[in-house]
């Protein structure tokens, strides 16, 4: 799979619903804390390639370490992650998916059992304009997998956005919308093997 590719999956995001902006930068530990008790969370994603397509789905979490893509038509693929791997199902293919380590794409950053962008090293960049804080952060041991770069808003702390740049400089940009934390998501949902079963039926 190309890095193009692993940039679209890894900017797929986690979000709350939409709530009131704040006139304050936040810290770097509030939105380690904020990412940290988000356990479980479901609704729907816009993404915008860098070439100007669009893509529409839903995604489910479960922190840490498993998250679903479901993409709509006329993607209708599926991105999977569990078990630490990474998986890719392609709709228009019947050979199984493209499996890859979790911990090599920046997606893993914020699917870590802790999250803590106080580490040295891991963000590069934090700055507010008075209504929303944006935060870049990369894998500080293996800075070459890409970056991920997320915008977030206080009161309560709610991610908004983020923006994943890969080691081209290709960015893809995420909105997330819609999402309701909290509730009970069945592992299933994260099993890489079960949905190949399935799909090979």
């Amino acid at each position: 799979m190309s890095k193009r590719i692993l940039s679209i999956i890894a900017a797929i995001g986690i979000a709350l619903s939409a709530g009131a902006a704040s006139a304050q930068q936040l810290s770097l530990s509030q939105i380690s804390a904020y990412l940290n008790q988000l356990q479980t969370a479901q609704g729907g994603f816009t993404q915008i390639n860098s070439d100007g397509t669009l893509y529409t789905g839903q995604i489910y979490i479960k922190r840490p370490g498993r998250i679903r893509f479901e993409y709509n038509a006329p993607s209708e693929s599926m991105v999977m992650a569990g078990g630490g791997q990474l998986a890719v199902f392609d709709a228009r293919s019947n050979t199984g998916p493209e499996r890859y380590p979790l911990n090599q794409t920046p997606l893993s950053i914020i699917l870590q059992p802790n999250v803590d962008f106080e580490r040295e090293r891991m963000v590069t960049n934090l700055v507010s304009d008075g209504t929303t804080t944006t935060v870049t952060a990369q894998d500080p041991d293996n800075p070459n997998y890409g970056s991920i770069q997320m915008v977030f808003t206080a009161n309560p702390i709610e991610l908004r956005q983020w923006v994943v740049t890969d080691d081209l400089g290709t960015q893809t940009t995420v909105i997330l919308n819609d999402l309701v934390a909290g509730g009970t998501l069945g592992d299933i949902l994260f099993n890489i093997q079960a949905e190949t079963r399935n799909r090979q039926n």
